[in-house]
């Protein structure tokens, strides 16, 4: 009995020790999901666009398939172009024969400003000749009354005067209607401007029926073939843009506290798992909607809690950018699972 009471101490050392482990390990555990906290209710998301023509027409050529990827400026599709070819030979056209009204009516001012200085010197002496005219017959028919002149003296005067006035009104005439073709110049040139600007715009419909990539990406949700009518900023298919990936958290909000832009992450795609991809935080969101109705707020994401029965930490989606993403693996939606590394 007394020696098997001297064996107990030293059997209760190793079950302490082991226990003081144990706490440390729990400890350390932790302190390690409290300092680097981890999330799977994470998936990989992509910016993307609407690929839409800014012209009317039916396709008449399609290059691109479902789910292919492509290269910025590769072709995507062709509208047909006869509409806006005949648009701009029209426009052309229209323009060729403004010139030509422009040339013949510069002519004729070219040839009336030839003649208007003597126009206005003809306009200087016809006044004169109006003015003495005139002066003439206020001076004659006075006279008429006293006798020192006759009727007929008095009738030449007055048709002297006639004529001068009828000749100045001839010779203003002139001169109006060449100041009046000078205008119809500016006024062809200006037409001529607004027949100019039509041919930049249809040519820039004519560029419009061809569709290229704007960026590096993968067409998606195509549903389309050749001789579909497509109608201008009416979707057509979607491109992914594949030269950026990032990972969208839903972190717990007692996370929140360590998480900060620039932070380190580790990222997981469940489709293979033993591939790592290196990020970091980019933005924290401010709002969701929460799951207990109280309140709803258009535009903002939905993150459900994992237990509705029980309250627990409310989940924000945290945006984590994905340094090298691999463009074979990433996926719109693809589950994956991140991990933080405060500093």
């Amino acid at each position: 009995m007394e020696s098997s009471l001297k064996k107990s101490p030293g059997k209760k050392i190793p079950a302490l020790i082991l226990v003081l482990l144990t706490l440390v390990v729990l400890v350390f555990v932790i302190w390690r999901v409290d300092s680097s906290p981890s999330t799977n209710d994470a998936y990989a998301v992509a910016d993307t666009i609407d690929v839409v023509p800014e012209v009317s027409g039916r396709i008449v050529e399609l290059a691109v398939k479902d789910n292919q990827p492509v290269k910025q400026g590769d072709l995507l599709f062709r509208i047909d172009p006869r509409q806006y070819q005949a648009n701009l030979a029209k426009a052309e056209a229209a323009l060729v024969a403004l010139d030509k009204q422009i040339m013949l009516t510069q002519r004729n001012v070219d040839a009336q400003k030839y003649g208007a200085d003597s126009v206005q010197a003809a306009v200087a002496k016809a006044r004169a000749a109006a003015k003495q005219a005139g002066d003439t017959l206020r001076r004659t028919e006075p006279l008429l009354s006293e006798g020192f002149v006759s009727a007929e003296d008095v009738d030449r005067a007055r048709t002297a005067q006639r004529a001068a006035a009828a000749d100045l009104n001839a010779i203003l005439l002139q001169a109006q209607q060449a100041a009046s073709a000078v205008s119809g110049v500016d006024a062809l040139v200006a037409q001529r401007e607004v027949v100019q600007a039509d041919i930049a715009l249809t040519k820039l419909y004519l560029d419009m029926t061809i569709v290229r990539a704007p960026f590096d990406g993968r067409i998606v949700s195509l549903k389309t073939s050749v001789g579909q009518f497509a109608s201008a900023m009416k979707p057509v298919f979607t491109l992914i843009d594949t030269r950026q990936w990032y990972v969208i958290a839903n972190f717990r909000e007692t996370d929140l506290k360590n998480i900060r832009p620039g932070v380190p992450a580790t990222i997981h795609l469940m489709s293979d798992s033993g591939r790592t991809f290196e990020g970091k935080v980019d933005s924290i969101g401010y709002g969701v909607l929460p799951d207990d109705g109280g309140m709803v707020l258009g535009g903002l994401p939905h993150v459900s809690r994992s237990i509705n029965w029980v309250r627990v930490a409310q989940r924000f989606p945290v945006k984590i950018m994905v340094d090298k993403p691999d463009a074979e693996m990433f996926r719109i939606g693809a589950s994956a699972v991140a991990t933080l590394e405060p500093q």
